[in-house]
């Protein structure tokens, strides 16, 4: 039998692996590195109990795909429910609210979808609450599970690069808060190294969200100052057609990633190359993450992630929308006053 039980809030594309959710958004299953249903439920540690979500068709589907009870509010679940891990699989605008919830009612693991929040004066709370009640908090920043890039982590740390003098980040989607923050966070995971500035512009468009009129995430460009000097550059327009990649550039080399689950090409400048294979389909990001946070169930074993990062992340989203009121002036961080309580509003 499983030895932990979960519950999902949030049944739509990446909670509850909702096919008819995705092509509402105009994207497949295939498309993502796991969800949180196929990640929980692939563990044989844990068993898929409960979901909540106000969607009629959503409950209807998660049931049969899943034989879990399903609940219209998510508070209800969690009253009648005995969960060790709760999936936050919502917009981001409530990821605070139920993460504290969860976090007040002592659930052990608090795995909340991407971007932590959006505003850091919430993300602070998330963290406070769980740091207070002893809760793991996993944010799913997947390019954190990936064995490429988790190599690649370590290849920087090594030295194996040299001194690192820049990092490049380019994609096509704008929407610096849902797409950015994986690129923002993995930046941080690779060089190891904390944000202290950040320079940008918004792309002003007016791009529709794919998640409705209630949501308005641009992309932008911009460059931020990382601790010891090295440069981030950012390039991600709204309507730009430009490939997915990030470029590590060091004085011995550089590596360039492309989209997730791609070859990675590592160039020194002695001659030498080699190419990393991408990762196969399964297991995912996602399904790695499930079983580090079994592994710290189980017995205190360390999470890979720690939730801190996710909330720097964020602030340098926001340092972004910061920076242009501010006609692109640098922008230190960590943001304070005002800064702390600006919204950006993704979905």
């Amino acid at each position: 039998m499983a030895a932990y039980k979960a519950g999902i809030i949030g049944l739509g594309f990446i909670g509850g692996a909702d096919p008819e959710s995705g092509e509402a958004l105009g994207q497949k299953l295939s498309s993502l590195d796991g969800s949180h249903f196929d990640a929980l439920s692939g563990s044989p540690r844990v068993e898929v109990v409960a979901g909540s979500t106000r969607d009629e068709g959503r409950r209807t589907r998660f049931a049969k795909r899943s034989g879990a009870r399903t609940y219209t509010d998510w508070r209800e679940m969690l009253d009648k429910e005995e969960l060790d891990i709760v999936s936050v699989a919502t917009y981001a605008p409530v990821h605070a609210e139920i993460t504290i919830a969860c976090a007040e009612r002592r659930i052990p693991v608090i795995y909340c979808e991407k971007p932590i929040a959006t505003r850091l004066c919430d993300a602070d709370q998330m963290l406070e609450a769980c740091t207070k009640a002893g809760s793991l908090l996993g944010i799913n920043h997947n390019r954190r599970f990936d064995a490429n890039y988790r190599r690649l982590r370590d290849l920087v740390a090594g030295g194996e690069l040299g001194e690192i003098t820049s990092v490049n980040l380019q994609w096509g989607a704008g929407r610096l808060g849902n797409v950015g923050t994986h690129t923002f966070d993995a930046a941080l995971m690779i060089t190891g190294k904390r944000i202290e500035a950040v320079s940008g512009m918004l792309d002003l468009a007016g791009k529709p969200d794919c998640r409705g009129p209630a949501f308005t995430d641009p992309g932008g460009w911009g460059i931020m100052r990382l601790a010891g000097g090295a440069r981030v550059t950012v390039d991600a327009a709204d309507y730009a057609t430009t490939p997915y990649h990030i470029v590590v550039n060091g004085t011995k080399g550089r590596v360039a990633t492309g989209k997730f689950k791609t070859d990675f090409v590592v160039e020194y400048w002695d001659g030498e190359t080699e190419t990393w294979p991408k990762q196969p389909a399964r297991p995912s990001g996602m399904d790695v993450c499930v079983g580090e946070i079994v592994a710290w169930l189980d017995d205190g074993t360390p999470f890979g992630y720690d939730a801190e990062d996710a909330v720097h992340t964020l602030e340098a989203i926001v340092a972004f929308h910061a920076s242009h009121a501010r006609n692109a002036a640098w922008i230190d961080l960590p943001l304070t006053g005002a800064d702390r309580d600006r919204v950006v509003n993704s979905g």
